[in-house]
């Protein structure tokens, strides 16, 4: 199952500069820091930010103060040459020189792919620079406005060469001041996402979709209305996949989905997409709230993808105190779909970075969030196999505290494995019916992978009963049964 590790590109190469005392880009990244990347229990990273940022884009986030206050905020000692515009704000689908161009990100991949890794990179539909090369070459690509427009609604439109465009947006929110919207029901915008596709297939493995649900039919209609011009018959997303997956049938498609829309993308074409709603219940909601969501159907859960954070999200050391995100890494590590670990996740950093800059601050490293990283990472990776099934867990008259206990097995061919996370901060007892019903008449071992303890259970008494389970708040079992 799919492992990812997103990395903050222009940031991580700093910190690799900094470390060396050279410059580093990606086609000289040293051989042992690829083994660092290369941990056990991933299977693909994700290289965040590698095309040119638009110094038009750059120059507009430099004029605001709001986003220059969250910049400071986030870095003390900040300066104008930390801040190098936002990733999201594509001037073109070409490797940022400051990595080192398109041979420098062939190099990496042969790297990653020398370790078994997979390579994903980013790839924005809904909006470009106000430099990209197709608001001259290709202006049909674009949601296009008039002068009355942009008198009435200067933060809404933008004059680039004497044509008026619509600044990008999301239709909850203001229009983001540095990009230009382009238009999903075009024909010329699908014929050029499809190029697009294509070439990125040509230099990965697999393609995060920024925001994909703003380039379906219905979401774009509501947003755009009328400016869009004619309603197409096919939806953007089953139109563009098909015609990239006829040149690369293997590229992993994965969007970062809202909205509950999750379900829609996956049956447009997506792989995986986020699962926003998971990460919302961890985060703010219970142990009920969580079993309630792992009730879906299985073939919908494949195609998600379980987070803690990510570079939108905020830290999960800093939301996440104690050992509730220890019990919610074991959640999301241990179930079906894919899993996303963000870069610094695993050693505790606690501040977000705006994706606009090019260095983070100094954060000292928690010794003992990375050591028990390091023992779940392998162990999910041994766990996620075969047959996943959610499990009841039942209590007793006088102690209901079962209730707090998420609990759910995987059957391999040659492996069981069973989870079960106390999600409370709380002690929990209950009793977990287990899904074998070929135990009796053995002695049965649970190995537990987090801790190394095990402890030896008669088959029949595990049938009919359960197993018996006691867990301090926050606490979990990753069992190996033999």
């Amino acid at each position: 199952m799919t492992v990812i590790h997103e990395i903050n590109t222009l940031v991580w190469l700093g910190e690799l500069s900094r470390r060396y005392g050279r410059g580093v880009t990606l086609g000289d990244v040293p051989a042992e820091v690829w083994d660092e990347v290369a941990r056990a229990g991933v299977d693909t990273v994700w290289l965040m930010g590698v095309w040119r940022r638009s110094p038009a884009g750059l120059a507009i986030a430099l004029r605001d103060e709001s986003l220059r206050a969250s910049f400071r905020g986030a870095l003390p000692g900040l300066t104008e040459a930390d801040i190098a515009g936002s990733p999201y704000c594509v001037r073109d689908y070409v490797v940022d020189d400051t990595l080192g161009g398109p041979a420098a990100l062939a190099q990496a991949r042969s790297q990653l792919a020398a370790r078994g890794l997979r390579l994903i990179l980013d790839y924005v539909p809904n909006h470009v620079a106000p430099d990209h090369p197709w608001l001259t070459e290709r202006p049909g690509c674009l949601i296009q406005g008039t002068p009355e427009d942009l008198a009435a609604a200067p933060g809404a439109f933008i004059e680039v060469s004497g044509q008026i465009y619509a600044r990008g947006r999301d239709p909850y929110f203001a229009p983001w001041p540095d990009v230009v919207q382009l238009n999903a029901f075009s024909d010329d915008l699908r014929a050029a996402a499809v190029d697009t596709l294509v070439s990125i297939g040509d230099q990965a493995d697999g393609v995060r979709c920024d925001m994909a649900m703003l380039m379906m039919n219905d979401v774009f209609a509501k947003t755009w209305g009328d400016r869009a011009g004619a309603h197409p018959a096919e939806d953007f997303w089953p139109y563009v996949i098909e015609r990239v997956r006829a040149r690369h049938p293997d590229l992993l498609f994965v969007a970062e989905a809202y909205w509950d829309l999750e379900w829609a993308l996956q049956h447009e074409g997506f792989d995986h997409c986020y699962d926003k709603r998971l990460y919302d219940r961890l985060v703010h909601e219970d142990a009920g709230s969580v079993r309630a969501h792992l009730q879906a159907d299985l073939g919908y859960q494949r195609g998600l993808v379980r987070f803690l954070e990510n570079h939108d999200e905020p830290r999960a050391a800093a939301t996440l105190p104690g050992g509730r995100e220890l019990a919610a890494a074991v959640t999301v590590a241990t179930l079906p779909g894919a899993t996303l670990w963000h870069e610094g996740q695993f050693e505790g950093r606690e501040i977000r970075l705006p994706v606009f800059l090019s260095r983070g601050p100094q954060e000292q490293p928690d010794d003992q969030l990375r050591a028990f990283y390091a023992d779940l990472l392998p162990a999910a990776a041994a766990v996620r196999d075969g047959e996943w099934r959610l499990l009841d867990t039942a209590g007793w008259p006088d102690n209901d505290s079962h209730l707090n206990l998420l609990a759910w097995s995987w059957t391999g061919a040659d492996a069981r494995h069973v989870v079960i996370v106390n999600y409370s901060g709380h002690p929990a007892q209950g009793l977990v019916p287990l899904p074998w019903d070929d135990l009796a008449g053995r002695t049965c071992r649970l190995a537990d992978l987090l801790t190394g303890q095990a402890y030896d259970r008669d088959g029949g008494g595990l049938l009919a009963r359960g197993l018996y389970v006691d867990l301090p708040a926050w606490h979990s079992h990753v069992l190996a049964l033999t």
